[in-house]
């Protein structure tokens, strides 16, 4: 950066040295993008989002890859026209193992300081942010972790958590790194007239009340993924990513460079990474304090200051005279 001859910085280092390295490209008049998540720290993440607001010049990115995925596309393109109905319930399994070996790796996995979590900040946040994009805001969680087939790490290879949404959808998350031998990750939204199933990366499942006809199948897949084509086509710089299943860290890249070219936005910005990073440490603060947290407490640095760890505090013991 002091060299010059830069335009973008990417932050792919520890998560808790994303904030600081983007502030430093900030300074330098550079466009960043930084990897998932947003920092460990949410104070870090909440200091770098308003520098960014003091710099609407450049752009400023976070890696949400599965947004561009052409499944997690069709489904919000779908919840858009309204065709599944009121979303009443969504589930979000990430049903992942990681070997010890994963955690021995570098001695900043699985600390609180530098990994800022564990199943759920390092693997579970993609499809938390997936949940967040299709139901809306988070009002209120209530969640448990634990640590129950891992050594030496001070987080949790276990969340389970239920998210209540100010549209009163409700919906369960369950993000692990002790599933053997790794059943994937697979999330299914709920409405009145429809619902739609990403298992890996591929719509799975889609039924909508409004396709059914006289040709009605249970399952409308191929053709979904059909009337979405000029939908996701439209999005890609090249016109070309409807069939690319699997490149969505290019499909975002793509978006990048045209914010950047454009002097526009990008399609995942700051706001998307703080709200998904405020909903995990709402999700750990309630494991921690044992009662419902809420979300925008959390982002307005409410519980700032209050530690978290794996499991809940004990309470103390109370009996009857």
């Amino acid at each position: 950066m002091a060299h010059g001859g830069l335009d973008v910085v990417t932050v792919c280092t520890p998560s808790g040295t994303h904030a600081a390295l983007a502030g430093q490209a900030l300074e330098a008049g550079l466009h960043v993008v930084v990897e998932k998540p947003l920092d460990a720290d949410l104070v870090a993440a909440r200091a770098l989002h308003a520098a960014a607001a003091t710099r609407p010049e450049q752009m400023v990115s976070v890696i949400s890859q599965h947004r561009h995925d052409p499944s997690a596309m069709a489904i919000h393109e779908a919840l858009e026209q309204g065709r599944l109905g009121r979303v009443t319930s969504a589930v979000a399994n990430v049903d992942w193992y990681r070997k010890q070996a994963y955690y021995d790796s570098g001695d900043w996995r699985g600390t609180w300081a530098q990994d800022g979590g564990g199943a759920l900040a390092n693997q579970g946040i993609h499809t938390l942010d997936l949940l967040l994009w299709f139901l809306g805001e988070p009002l209120e969680v209530f969640a448990y972790t634990a640590r129950l087939g891992h050594e030496r790490i001070d987080v949790e290879d276990v969340a389970v958590a239920v998210i209540r949404f100010t549209s009163g959808a409700l919906a369960t998350v369950h993000a692990s790194t002790t599933v053997y031998p790794d059943l994937g990750v697979r999330l299914g939204i709920h409405g009145t007239d429809g619902s739609a199933v990403i298992e890996g990366d591929l719509l799975s499942y889609f039924h909508a009340r409004d396709a059914e006809g006289a040709a009605w199948v249970a399952n409308q897949v191929g053709a979904q993924e059909d009337e979405n084509k000029n939908v996701l086509g439209g999005f890609d710089p090249a016109g070309s990513h409807t069939s690319q299943y699997g490149d969505s860290h290019a499909l975002q890249w793509a978006d990048v460079v045209r914010a950047i070219r454009s002097g526009g936005q990008p399609w995942v910005g700051l706001d998307h990474g703080l709200n998904a990073l405020a909903t995990v440490r709402a999700i750990y603060l309630s494991a921690t304090l044992g009662q419902p947290i809420r979300v925008a407490e959390v982002l307005a640095g409410d519980y700032d200051g209050v530690p978290v760890r794996t499991g809940q505090v004990p309470q103390a013991s109370q009996t009857s005279g």
